[in-house]
């Protein structure tokens, strides 16, 4: 039969908060389900994330039957590099510097591509680029008629996924 190893929950909620504060960290969030558990946070215009799992509790040799109790294990963990900030002894940023959170890949679609962005642009930089390239392509000026369709085929295709039709 499995064992609880910590207490309630909801401790360890007040316990994070509190920790949380003595950092200075405002923003954070939190989630526990059967399996595991997560804490994230933002440091210094950072995304900082700590997870922890029945799973990877298990493969270290630890027996762990439950997400709250690795929750538990998360705050817990952050309660000691608290003390350590206190202390003078480490910086919260040299601690959580490996644990930067980056966002997902995006991938920029082809559209914007072809009009070289390389990121999504506003729909005022995407109407500017087409006339600029509108210009130099267009069969009067010289272009090819098919460079142009396909630069108009870019063109509708930014508007669309901008939301303008």
């Amino acid at each position: 039969m499995s064992k609880k190893l910590y207490g309630p929950t909801d401790e360890y909620k007040r316990k994070l908060w509190r920790i949380m504060e003595r950092l200075g960290v405002k923003e954070y969030n939190f989630n526990w389900d059967r399996w595991g558990a997560w804490v994230q946070f933002r440091y210094k215009n950072n995304l900082y994330m700590f997870d922890h799992s029945v799973a990877k509790a298990r493969a270290r040799g630890l027996k762990l039957d439950f997400g709250s109790d690795a929750f538990a294990q998360i705050v817990l963990s952050l309660e000691d590099i608290a003390r350590m900030v206190e202390r003078g002894i480490y910086d919260l940023q040299t601690w959580v510097a490996g644990l930067k959170m980056l966002p997902p890949a995006t991938e920029i679609p082809q559209c914007f591509k072809t009009l070289l962005f390389n990121k999504v642009p506003s729909l005022e930089e995407v109407e500017k680029r087409y006339r600029e390239f509108a210009k130099a392509v267009h069969p009067d000026a010289g272009g090819s008629e098919e460079g142009f369709i396909n630069l108009r085929q870019a063109y509708d295709q930014a508007k669309a996924y901008l939301g303008v039709k």
